[in-house]
């Protein structure tokens, strides 16, 4: 069962969670463009990918799959946001809000994840 991933809530939260990244990572030091910048960057982009390339996958399970990864990048994205937040690249409000939005996203991708059939 095919999944319309711009209809689902897990999709449409990481992919704003990304445009949310993209902003703040643009008042980092220039020295950290293709540092951590790049890296956070990444991560946040492959979250919403990862949920938008499973849920065409033909079976739920390959979709579980790319779910996983998905929750393996935001694992990767919240160490690395709470490194620049400690480098003080990120002011507390901002990590706040992104730290806040990160837990209900884990919660949503390992609760959706649960309910796929694993055929």
């Amino acid at each position: 069962m095919k999944h319309n991933y711009k209809k689902l809530k897990i999709w449409i939260d990481s992919f704003e969670l990304c445009l949310l990244i993209y902003k703040v990572t643009a008042q980092f030091p220039k020295n950290e463009m293709y540092g951590l910048v790049s890296q956070i960057n990444r991560s946040s982009i492959s979250i919403p990918s990862n949920i938008a390339e499973g849920s065409s996958r033909s079976s739920e399970r390959d979709f579980s799959r790319f779910l996983e990864i998905a929750l393996g990048s935001l694992f990767e994205l919240n160490t690395q946001i709470n490194i620049a937040y400690n480098l003080k690249f990120i002011e507390e409000k901002q990590y706040l809000k992104i730290d806040i939005k990160m837990e209900e996203i884990k919660k949503m991708i390992i609760v959706f994840k649960n309910s796929l059939k694993n055929d």
